[in-house]
């Protein structure tokens, strides 16, 4: 029989019991895609956040994804996709995928989005970009030589295949498994969005098991 003390105590655990069994739905705080993705690695679940520079909401949601990827576990394949919203847009899309083609993004990324958002620094041309990126300790010579190179040009028409694919309207954007597509305003807010991925992959988790 329950007595009022285990009741009050069932009381005060009830609030984190709900939480932890909240369930996101289709349609309410993620979109279904109509047809998805193909993934890169069918072994794990893939997350991509679509992103810009230019964007101050990717700014700003970038520590909480950062914290997330450190904490993803090893099922989780993480990939970056840098959208080209306008001609202004293509020159620091072309700069990612130049920086990851040279795995210096640990030095560039979060680096680029200080200088445009608290330094409102203006990169309007790859020159201004060399300049940057070379202060930050990339090799200036190989940075511009691949920047317009076949293989980051590759990436970008790649990028803006997925992009269309997903069918991304504005950043940041999250894609899960190739199959979801999560925005802030579906998920009720940037802080919510991750709780919406993780659900999402927990949900393909379980998907792969059956």
């Amino acid at each position: 029989m329950l007595n009022k003390t285990m009741l009050f105590g069932l009381a005060l655990m009830m609030p984190l019991s709900l939480q932890a069994a909240e369930v996101f739905e289709a349609g309410k705080h993620y979109q279904v895609l109509d047809t998805a993705v193909r993934t890169q690695d069918g072994s794990k679940v893939e997350v991509v956040e679509l992103f810009g520079y230019p964007c101050p909401h990717c700014n700003s949601f970038e520590p909480a994804l950062e914290s997330w990827q450190k904490k993803a576990a090893t099922d989780v394949d993480f990939k970056r996709i840098p959208v080209v919203f306008g001609r202004s847009w293509e020159p620091m899309a072309r700069a990612y995928y130049t920086s990851e083609l040279m795995k210096t993004l640990d030095k560039t990324h979060k680096a680029t989005f200080n200088a445009v958002h608290v330094e409102r620094r203006r990169f309007s041309n790859q020159d201004d970009l060399v300049e940057f990126y070379g202060n930050l300790g990339v090799d200036a010579g190989k940075f511009n030589k691949y920047f317009n190179s076949f293989a980051v040009s590759s990436k970008l028409k790649q990028g803006d295949s997925k992009v269309r694919s997903y069918g991304v309207e504005g950043v940041p954007t999250m894609v899960v498994n190739g199959k979801y597509r999560i925005t802030g305003h579906m998920a009720g807010g940037q802080d919510k969005m991750l709780d919406v991925v993780n659900y999402l992959v927990e949900k393909e988790r379980q998907s792969a098991t059956q």
